[in-house]
């Protein structure tokens, strides 16, 4: 490093080229979304709380869920919607780094949280009269809290690489949030460590869970396909299809982003996929539950006469 070289104390976040005009249009749009993710993930949270009867592993893993979707979207979502009505688009160094590590840790912990719900079930179809005793609430409290810890560790691993990094200039990001990849385009030295880590952790993180949800799908698939009970085989049937759009939809966007060619993906496209799985999954995970889930849709049923009784 030469002498004349500054370190940068704050970065400057280019998010969407568009016209004074449309970023307010997006500001509005975007803000409208951000309300309906925080709510419909608080209405499943409610639901699960309230309703007896949704007080199952399968329910305490989608409440898991909820509340990694309501942090995912808080992380990134406001600062995005700050810049857009701002001209001074800019983020110090220890915010965006601390945006980065929650960020990852939320990403990684979502994943690992959706493979505990394939495993659940699994259990639930394949060994229903094993099912109270392997998915017991110890059991089901242990795979969350290991899930958000392994979550949160391998986030921390990659905030470490980057703090041993210099950044000296240039210091705008080209993206709307503190996306890693976008970060560590602006360091001053060589960032092989960190692409490997990355890699590694995506092997681990994606395509590691992705394969054991596959795995765990269809021997549920063969299991359901086995049930004589055309209602059990509807209701089978309609819990896992939730759960296997939830599934394509965050492991599909996360593994092009992240593990595809780069060339293939222009900055601008690689915006759009990050807004889609850091923002579009977490507003459209509770309506996928809700629409396709009928024990949901009874719970919601129930609330709703309890409070007109009272």
């Amino acid at each position: 490093m030469t002498e004349n070289q500054t370190w940068v104390t704050e970065f400057i976040l280019l998010g969407f080229p568009v016209s004074p005009k449309m970023q307010m249009l997006l500001c509005g749009l975007f803000s409208l979304f951000f309300a309906f993710t925080l709510l419909g993930n608080g209405v499943i949270m409610g639901l699960i709380w309230l309703d007896s009867r949704l007080h199952t592993p399968m329910y305490f893993f989608l409440s898991q869920l909820a509340i990694v979707d309501m942090s995912y979207a808080s992380n990134n979502v406001p600062k995005m919607l700050a810049n857009l009505l701002n001209e001074r688009k800019t983020i110090s160094f220890v915010p965006c780094i601390l945006q980065t590590f929650l960020y990852m840790a939320f990403a990684h912990t979502e994943c690992l949280i959706l493979v505990m719900m394939s495993y659940d079930r699994y259990v639930a179809i394949c060994h229903p009269l094993h099912y109270s005793v392997i998915m017991s609430w110890r059991v089901c409290t242990l795979q969350a809290v290991t899930s958000w810890a392994c979550g949160s560790l391998l986030a921390l691993v990659h905030v470490i690489l980057i703090l041993r990094l210099p950044f000296c200039g240039p210091h705008e990001i080209n993206h709307f949030f503190c996306e890693i990849l976008s970060v560590l385009k602006l360091a001053c030295a060589d960032t092989w460590l960190n692409q490997v880590v990355i890699f590694a952790a995506c092997v681990f993180i994606l395509v590691g869970p992705l394969s054991l949800v596959l795995v765990s799908y269809t021997r549920i698939l063969v299991a359901i396909l086995r049930i004589q009970s055309g209602d059990g085989r509807r209701k089978a049937f309609s819990t896992c299809s939730s759960h296997l759009c939830v599934v394509g939809l965050f492991f599909g966007s996360a593994i092009v982003m992240y593990m595809a060619p780069k060339s293939r993906h222009p900055e601008e496209q690689q915006k759009i996929l990050s807004l889609f799985y850091s923002f579009f999954n977490p507003m459209l995970n509770p309506l996928i539950y809700s629409l396709r889930n009928a024990e949901v849709k009874g719970a919601l049923r129930r609330v709703k006469w309890k409070q007109r009784s009272m």
